[in-house]
């Protein structure tokens, strides 16, 4: 047995020193010095470590397969939370260059990471999409420009592609919705135009879909209400035009949605305000009209509800005060009038300002005088200091004159309920 115990001792000592002296294939090693030529890091010397023979040991940001000493991951970040970044009291990670196509010749990859750079340029290799083992591609936070490959759905064992915070243009691919297990797709900030693919709802594992600050025009496909893993869908600050889906408000999943700053038009739908699982709702900027639907219930809790700068028109729906909690509110820049509801979803006002109503406005004390007559008064703009809203101040807007007309349809004048407080006023300046 102790022999046994022995052999067994001195074979495991061999593995281990077989495996710190097996290089690296030479062509993965080939391909890693091509890849380094084409970047320059000045800061960092996060490539000094790239050198001898054995890319699989001590080379910055490489990973090996244990068994095949093929390279299977590549991580580069420059973002702030590197800790070679907080040693060089840096506030971020500095590269220039492009992505060198020899990057392909690693057929066994499965993860590509070089984010947060700020200056790489370039277009991303289109033989990027023979690499069939890739899980994670990120390519984030710099310069890239050019278009997205359009035979991207061949990579089917995709999870996450980052392309966000870059300078790509073109459509997006129609391949896309051939990615089936595709869980994360950040296209943010970049230079998309096009509609979204009709079938965008084939990507049936997405749970985080975010397209925001791009020019995407069309209609919102009705296919996304299919996506029964999506929890975060972002479409803000495109062109996208028509209405919401009327299916997105039951979609079970699906807890935050930013439609914002858009030109999307007709009625907000209802199933939106009472579905339980929504957590943060922006519909704000676009040219929605109608009434706030009245139909919050006590399952609803906001963190987040933006409904400024659209035609919506009528009261403020009293059912609010059924919520559970709501965030932050914002019902500015519309038509509305009526009461502001009181209740629990209220309750966590800071009343610390209270003593802070501004004395330069010599009216301050008639906005809340309930003498005034009714359509005097209108809520542009109420914000709440929580703790998931780090504004810190309240604000009720209100206004009358030019825009008295639009107010008198309403029966009842705009009157703050005792757990507001006015910390800036503005345009309140009453005529008689």
């Amino acid at each position: 047995m102790a022999s046994f115990s022995s052999l067994l001792f001195q074979t495991l000592i061999l593995f281990a020193v077989i495996s710190a002296v097996t290089p690296c294939p030479p062509s993965d090693r080939a391909a890693l010095l091509a890849f380094r030529a084409a970047l320059t890091e000045p800061y960092m010397g996060i490539f000094n470590s790239w050198s001898g023979y054995n890319c699989c040991q001590g080379w910055y940001g490489v990973t090996c397969d244990p068994t095949t000493y093929r390279v299977t991951d590549i991580t580069l970040r420059g973002d702030p939370s590197e800790k070679n970044l907080q040693n060089l009291r840096r506030s971020s990670g500095f590269m220039t260059g492009n992505i060198s196509p020899e990057i392909c010749n690693m057929d066994n990859l499965t993860t590509l990471v070089v984010a947060d750079w700020k200056s790489i340029s370039g277009e991303i290799p289109s033989c990027i999409t023979s690499l069939s083992l890739i899980r994670i591609l990120d390519l984030s936070g710099s310069q890239i420009s050019g278009n997205i490959p359009v035979d991207i759905g061949k990579l089917q064992r995709l999870a996450v592609l980052n392309l966000g915070d870059n300078a790509i243009s073109g459509e997006i691919p129609a391949s896309i919705v051939d990615l089936a297990g595709l869980m994360h797709l950040d296209l943010a900030n970049n230079k998309i135009s096009g509609e979204l693919p009709t079938d965008f709802g084939k990507l049936s594992m997405l749970s985080r879909a975010l397209l925001s600050q791009n020019n995407l025009t069309g209609s919102i496909p009705n296919s996304i209400s299919q996506m029964n893993r999506l929890a975060d869908l972002d479409l803000s600050m495109n062109r996208f035009t028509g209405s919401i889906p009327v299916e997105f408000g039951q979609m079970k999943v699906l807890s935050i949605l930013k439609l914002d700053s858009n030109s999307l038009s007709g009625q907000i739908p209802s199933t939106l305000l009472n579905n339980a699982g929504m957590g943060i709702l922006n519909l704000s900027r676009n040219g929605f009209e109608g009434t706030i639907p009245d139909v919050f219930c006590a399952k609803s809790y906001f963190m987040a509800l933006d409904l400024s700068f659209n035609k919506l028109a009528g009261r403020i729906p009293g059912s609010l005060s059924a919520t559970r909690f709501i965030g932050h509110l914002d019902v500015s820049h519309n038509h509305l009038c009526g009461t502001i509801p009181i209740g629990a979803p209220f309750d966590h006002l800071d009343e610390r300002g209270i003593k802070k109503i501004v004395t330069r406005v010599r009216t301050c004390s008639t906005l809340v005088n309930p003498g005034l007559s009714p359509g005097r008064c209108r809520l542009l703009y109420t914000r709440y200091r929580t703790r998931f809203h780090a504004g810190g101040t309240f604000w009720d807007t209100m206004e009358t004159g030019r825009r008295r007309s639009q107010a008198r349809s309403c029966c009842l004048p705009l009157m703050p309920s005792p757990s507001f407080y006015l910390s800036h006023i503005r345009n309140s300046i009453f005529k008689a």
